[in-house]
């Protein structure tokens, strides 16, 4: 490269050529005043044919035209030359070897320094001239007509041109465009990216294609927008790079319809979620605090739930336009500790909200609460009291939220929602989620609260059937507990009976009704009832048994397992038989627990197979341990080895049963036994 050429390359001097002007191939023709040519360019020798040695001096019209058209290009030559008006059109021109090229022409007269005058004539193919012509109409039809934004930007980024299109996007007129770069005109959109982008275009070559971007422009600059944008290096004809072309398209429709599509797809995730993780039990309050925990933080920085009082008593509840709501907060749940939690009501206790707070217009309506942006006023609405007013101002409550927890068409209460921490407030998107996952909470929650009333209503059934603590006998120390099955389960119809008897004798009974629930305990009372009734006759626990499987089978196809023993303190020992019930154990002092040998019998309500009655040793210091099944038995372990481990617990026969009893349960019974317990001790005591 020579120095010119460096310096021309570094931008000190002329610039490159276009290149233009090769692609069109402009041809130079000098002619003096007689037509003869008197300079020829190489471009005319190859638009022509003719070389100059073959041109120069010859008569131009006699060279280059055709007989038929002499005439017209004499006059043509001698109009320019005698008035100086420059002349432009097509001409056919005969080129070397016969032919004819239609040749576009750009003629005029020339004056030098000592007054010669001569005609220049610049030409070019015209079919060359026409499609150049036809493409630049195109290419402007296009760009001004297209609806995608276009633009040519130079080698430092500024804007050359854009078209109506992009104006429209960026809301900037386009003579504020030119000579401006994006990150001038539009700083509220990623212009690091694209300026990056573009220049790897530019020292590359490779286009980039549909890379999306989103940002705000001057033509909506209260709402993001996105594009696609592309980008092209532009060229001339012989390689210099001009700059880049950049085209927009508005994709902020599919950028929306993306948006709420991953939106939804992230509710259904969210509740498919919530389904797995509310309502693992049928626990009322461990129902209300799972909704809660899952609501913080995925919806809120703090929620709460809150059933209508009514509601959690078991009765339907409506509210006029005037009345109070009493809600019970059975959860509350915090990202974090702050004043917020404290505004909440206490844990289940009754709080009156008034008939112009918005969760009571939740519960009253059945439709959901929304205040975008808290005001101080909103606060005195959402609060039930001033203090709590105060306290949520302190915590920075901005939004609020509650819907309503309906199911089966009743309004239970009213999931209520807070943001503090979190500076986005609720929007639609939120009240479609909270609604979504409230309406498959709410079911839930009604089927654990009608599950706890009727369990409550059972248990209650339970225990005014059975004996209170038991009488005390001749000859007996008499220990027994009951208990009931964990939250997850329904109450069974377990039972324990000490019945006094003539001569000094007591029946001990341990029972179970298969089944649960109302109808169990129900079973059960009746049972106990016949049992205490045919005990009074001094029955061989054989015969008695008889009568009860009797009984049993006309109580709805009940079934029943029984232990019965008679105990004569004057014999010092008892008599016993079963039904299909677990054999009890006996403790005595210097010997190893053991479980009786029974024979096991069928249940009572089976019918058609006798019963036997074993007698066996009970002198005073030994122990009769009855139990029912729920005490020993698991999933997880096999009976026998529960039954070892309870015989091994029974270790001490001077322990007192009232410690026995409750090592028994505390070791062997889990909380969430899918059963009941009923356990009696009698100990047999010296004779007075």
């Amino acid at each position: 490269m020579s120095p010119a050429e460096a310096r021309m390359a570094e931008g000190d001097g002329p610039l490159r050529p276009s290149g233009l002007l090769d692609v069109l191939g402009v041809a130079s023709v000098v002619l003096d005043v007689r037509g003869h040519i008197v300079l020829w360019s190489p471009q005319a020798e190859e638009l022509f044919g003719y070389s100059a040695r073959e041109a120069l001096g010859r008569y131009a019209a006699r060279l280059m035209v055709h007989e038929q058209h002499a005439e017209l290009a004499n006059e043509l030559f001698s109009d320019v030359m005698r008035t100086g008006r420059s002349w432009a059109g097509a001409f056919p021109i005969r080129v070397k070897g016969g032919g004819t090229r239609i040749v576009e022409f750009r003629n005029m007269r020339l004056l030098d320094d000592r007054g010669d005058v001569f005609a220049l004539g610049l030409a070019a193919d015209r079919s060359t001239v026409r499609r150049l012509e036809q493409d630049v109409a195109l290419s402007e039809r296009m760009v001004t007509q297209s609806p995608i934004g276009l633009a040519v930007l130079d080698r430092e980024l500024r804007y050359v041109s854009v078209n109506p299109a992009l104006v429209k996007i960026n809301g900037i007129p386009a003579d504020e465009h030119t000579g401006r770069t994006t990150r001038e005109l539009l700083p509220l959109v990623d212009v690091d990216t694209m300026e990056e982008a573009a220049h790897r275009v530019l020292a590359t070559g490779v286009p980039l294609v549909d890379r999306p971007t989103v940002g705000r422009t001057p033509a909506d600059p209260e709402e993001d927008h996105a594009w696609s944008l592309s980008m092209y290096r532009l060229e001339d004809a012989v390689g210099t790079v001009l700059g880049v072309a950049l085209s927009v398209v508005d994709i902020s429709e599919q950028y929306r319809a993306g948006i709420e599509a991953e939106a939804a797809r992230r509710r259904l995730a969210l509740i498919a979620d919530a389904s797995a993780r509310i309502g693992t039990t049928l626990e009322l309050d461990r129902t209300a605090r799972e909704l809660a925990d899952f609501a913080v933080p995925e919806l809120a920085d703090v929620a709460s739930v809150d059933l209508l009082d009514a509601v959690v008593e078991g009765r339907r509840s409506t509210l006029g336009p005037t009345e109070p709501a009493v809600l019970r907060a059975l959860a509350v749940r915090a990202e974090q500790e702050t004043d917020a939690v404290r505004a909440a009501d206490p844990h289940g206790r009754p709080a009156r909200y008034a008939p112009d707070l918005l969760i009571t217009e939740c519960v009253r309506t059945g439709r959901p609460v929304v205040v975008a942006q808290v005001k101080d006023d909103d606060l005195l609405r959402i609060a039930r009291s001033s203090e709590a007013a105060t306290l949520l101002a302190r915590a920075g409550l901005h939004s609020y939220l509650a819907v309503p927890l309906i199911a089966r068409g009743e309004v239970l209460g009213a999931l209520d929602l807070k943001r503090t921490c979190n500076p986005a407030p609720f929007d639609e998107d939120d009240v479609l989620l909270a609604r979504e996952l409230a309406a498959r909470a709410a079911v839930q929650i009604d089927n654990a609260r009608w599950y706890q009333n009727a369990r409550t209503t059972a248990l209650t059934l339970q225990r005014s059937l059975l004996p209170g603590r038991p009488p005390v006998t001749n000859g007996l120390e008499v220990a027994s507990r009951y208990q009931p099955a964990g939250a997850t389960s329904e109450v069974g119809g377990d039972w324990f009976d000490v019945i006094p008897l003539e001569g000094g004798k007591t029946a001990l009974v341990v029972g179970d009704v298969m089944g649960s629930g109302v109808g169990a305990a129900a079973t059960m009372g009746r049972l106990r009832t016949a049992t205490t009734t045919l005990a009074a006759l001094g029955l061989d626990p054989a015969r008695l048994l008889e009568h009860l499987d009797k009984i049993t089978s006309d109580l709805d196809h009940s079934i029943a397992t029984c232990v019965y023993a008679v105990h004569d303190p004057l014999l010092g020992r008892c008599r016993i038989a079963n039904a299909g019930h677990l054999p009890p154990a006996r403790v005595r002092a210097g010997r190893p627990a053991e479980l009786l040998e029974l024979p096991t019998g069928v249940p009572l309500g089976v019918g058609g197979v006798a019963f036997s009655t074993t007698t066996v040793d009970f002198a005073p210091g030994d122990e009769l341990v009855f139990y029912t099944d729920g005490l020993v038995e698991t999933r997880r372990h096999s009976l026998d080895e529960r039954l070892d481990m309870m015989l091994a617990l029974l270790d001490d026969p001077a322990r007192p049963l009232e410690e026995v009893c409750d090592l028994l349960l505390r070791r062997l019974h889990h909380p969430d036994n899918h059963d009941d317990v009923a356990l009696l001790i009698a100990r047999a005591l010296p004779p007075d």
